[in-house]
């Protein structure tokens, strides 16, 4: 059976299309479109291969995964299981970390915007890491772990300076110098790692170079300011698993590793944070085509609000109704926002053939998708999870009503 977009669990069987073990037809005779399917197979697939490959090449590798790509409690749980620890930005998804077992000493937390609920919260539960990305909040987590006599780990985000950046601390001299001097006012405080995210979708091994080299060129700054950093955090920024191989995935640890090993400095730990590698390829989503124009328009019952451009997923779109024909002949396709603008794909790659009422999968929509959907008035898609021969409805909008976490 020939895999489609690249996935193993994705196969053509018969002219039909086969999720794992499960026939699409058997699926659309209890659910109708659009509809949104995650293979947990290939999640626990991404995760080991992504662990195989890191724990060969590092002896001090943690790895963190990133809630934001996808913050459905099952695909969390799914990741809780196989181990790893996990990368927050906010108070409802600590609260899901910590109700879902993730051990408190494998979480970090923060971001840009660090509201003094989430602070008490993270002291409370002893969290690992607190993650700064603005110096004048390292004085708030101090008066706080203060107040309850411990000694918090904090991890500095740095400014990359990529295209004008403004997320992070730019290590300047004034910058080193006032870092200094709130460090030695802020006894409760310890300052254990440095945080680099270049990125995202990094398909090219410069880009790893540059962010490593970004890392290790702060951490001498801050060495030479008699700052002792004792971990680095190389963030995420891997594409989808389908796009990366894993002899691509090891050559990028090898070289990292060699940059690391070189340097001055030995770490403690080298932390990364995976998201849209561990889930982006195991999320599809099943649409319509409910229009047809005559210069090869098809507009789906799906669009940019489940489907956002913001997520930068590597779409790939197949006609499954003719799932045998070649996917050759130049085709746009809409969504149904009333807009101009919901344009999911121009001059892609499609069947010759195209009818009202075949059916679409649009792979690698696992990551930031529903991250980043907005509430358009339609409603929303039920979200099935599929392992081996069986098939689990994970969210109802005729009775969840919402997927966000609160």
């Amino acid at each position: 059976m020939k895999r489609i977009s690249g996935n193993p669990y994705l196969k053509k069987k018969e002219g039909a299309l086969l999720i794992d073990e499960v026939l699409l037809n058997e699926i659309l005779k209890t659910y109708t479109t659009p509809v949104i399917i995650f293979l947990e197979n290939r999640v626990r697939n991404n995760i080991n291969t992504f662990l195989k490959v890191f724990k060969s090449v590092f002896n001090n590798f943690q790895c963190l995964y990133s809630f934001k790509a996808n913050f459905l409690p099952e695909i969390c749980h799914l990741v809780q299981s196989e181990g790893l620890g996990a990368e927050l930005i906010g108070l409802p998804e600590l609260k899901l970390a910590l109700k879902l077992q993730f051990p408190p000493d494998k979480i970090i937390v923060g971001g840009p915007y660090l509201p003094q609920e989430l602070i008490e919260k993270c002291i409370q539960e002893k969290i690992k890491e607190i993650v700064v990305y603005n110096m004048n909040d390292l004085i708030r987590i101090n008066s706080v772990a203060k107040n309850s006599k411990i000694i918090q780990d904090i991890c500095l985000r740095i400014n990359t300076q990529k295209y004008g950046s403004k997320l992070g601390i730019f290590l300047n001299q004034s910058n080193v110098i006032k870092l200094k001097k709130i460090i030695n006012e802020c006894e409760n405080l310890k300052i254990t790692t440095l945080l680099s995210h270049y990125t995202t979708q990094m398909n090219n091994i410069e880009l790893f170079i540059k962010n490593v080299n970004i890392l290790l060129d702060n951490t001498k700054i801050l060495s030479d300011a008699g700052i002792k950093i004792e971990n680095i955090n190389l963030g995420g920024g891997f594409p989808e698993a389908v796009i990366m191989p894993e002899n691509q995935l090891r050559e990028v640890a090898i070289e990292i590793n060699s940059l690391v090993s070189n340097f001055e400095i030995n770490f403690k730990n080298i932390y990364f944070e995976p998201g849209r590698y561990l889930v982006g390829d195991a999320g599809l989503l099943i649409a319509k085509i409910i229009k047809v124009t005559d210069n090869r328009w098809i507009f789906l019952n799906i669009g940019n609000h489940i489907c956002p451009k913001f997520a930068k997923s590597s779409m790939r779109f197949y006609n499954v109704t003719r799932i045998e024909e070649p996917h050759k002949f130049k085709t746009s396709i809409a969504g149904i926002l009333p807009t101009d603008q919901d344009v999911l794909a121009k001059d892609y790659f499609f069947t010759y053939d195209l009818k009202e009422g075949d059916i679409v999968v649009i792979t690698n929509v696992g990551a930031y998708n529903l991250t980043f959907s907005n509430r358009f008035p339609y409603l929303l898609p039920n979200i099935i999870l599929v392992k081996n021969k069986t098939t689990k409805n994970i969210f109802n909008p005729l009775v969840n009503s919402d997927f966000s976490i609160n």
